[in-house]
């Protein structure tokens, strides 16, 4: 059986398949990628081919431009493409639309490549699914004991709590533009809301291409306004990137409430310091829990960590006698909004 790290191992461009001859989530263009999903921390435009679910393609298209790289492959979840004798698969990953695992399958071994992913049901995409493997690469972004987070639904259930308990106040919900703004319109449908939700227009072109792919959204509305019209958005749910709620953009609402769905909002100092009334804990990422269960049940003969918690989640791993490294890849960390 050969070394692991001779057949997928860390360049600096990001994760290598040399017997393939193609990266996983690249940092910077390479000849042939494999992109995992559609943030932009994993999904850069430049490459010669990208190989991706269609989904993820549509998003790369819709941020970058339709000729975002050289050449592009739609694959479903588990059709098994063949390159030079290496076998990849894609599988869903449960981070966002389109999110999937890249499996590999190369001279007797099998590698999953995470990619971001989440356990937890999610109405815009399908649940991961774990896939037995020689090699987890896993991230770790909420990879410390303290996050563990509660039902979305929960936090969801907060949030119109706050909407009947103060009528008069326009609640300014930030939220990523890409997965998290939906994930949570769909929550909110899924609640029994049916009242139109209003949306920033760095939005509106995601949701467009969300609905394109079969998910619902229910009625939506530009959050615009002629000048002194404040009482319009009284009561109602704004949703916008995390940054429109800290500018200019949101005194213009009727006595603005200030909400922020993050998995970072488990920290209440985080929440202080950008003066968030309603923190939502809603996270598209694994947390603790998630992480070292998924872990348990894959049961790999090795962890690679690609970013974020890997400390804590190594001496997991040591305790439980899980051989583990940390790969210490550089440029994906996900910023405080996506996460």
């Amino acid at each position: 059986m050969p070394k692991p790290e001779t057949l997928l191992c860390p360049k600096p461009a990001g994760l290598y398949c040399p017997p393939g001859d193609f990266y996983i989530d690249p940092v910077r263009p390479v000849e042939r990628a494999v992109i995992t999903h559609g943030h932009s921390d994993h999904a850069r435009s430049g490459h010669g081919a990208v190989m991706a679910t269609a989904e993820t393609l549509a998003i790369m298209a819709a941020r970058y431009g339709e000729n975002f790289a050289g050449a592009t492959e739609a694959v479903k979840y588990g059709q098994t493409i063949e390159r030079d004798g290496v076998e990849i698969t894609l599988v869903p990953a449960g981070h966002i639309l389109g999110s999937a695992q890249a499996v590999i399958r190369a001279k007797g071994m099998t590698f999953v490549v995470s990619g971001d992913y989440k356990r937890r049901r999610d109405p815009t995409c399908p649940l991961f699914e774990p896939v037995p493997c020689d090699v987890f690469v896993t991230e770790a972004t909420f990879g410390i004991p303290v996050f563990n987070f509660p039902n979305a639904s929960d936090e969801v259930a907060r949030l119109l709590k706050s909407v009947k308990q103060f009528p008069e106040r326009t609640h300014l919900v930030g939220a990523y533009a890409l997965g998290k703004a939906q994930r949570i319109v769909r929550l909110l449908r899924e609640a029994g809301y049916d009242a139109p939700i209003y949306m920033h227009g760095a939005v509106q072109t995601l949701n467009t291409l969300y609905e394109r792919f079969g998910i619902d959204l229910g009625p939506l509305a530009p959050a615009t306004m002629e000048k002194g019209a404040k009482k319009d958005f009284a009561g109602a749910i704004v949703i916008a990137p995390p940054s429109s709620i800290d500018d200019n953009w949101s005194p213009r609402f009727a006595d603005p409430l200030p909400a922020f769905a993050s998995g970072w909002m488990r920290v209440r100092a985080r929440a202080r310091q950008r003066q968030v009334e309603l923190p939502l804990v809603i996270s598209d990422h694994a947390d603790w829990s998630e992480l070292t269960e998924t872990i348990s049940e894959i049961a790999p003969g090795e962890v690679w960590i690609t970013h974020g918690g890997e400390d804590a989640l190594l001496r997991w791993c040591e305790l439980k006698g899980q051989k583990a490294r940390a790969l210490s890849l550089i440029g994906y960390d996900a910023d405080e909004g996506e996460a």
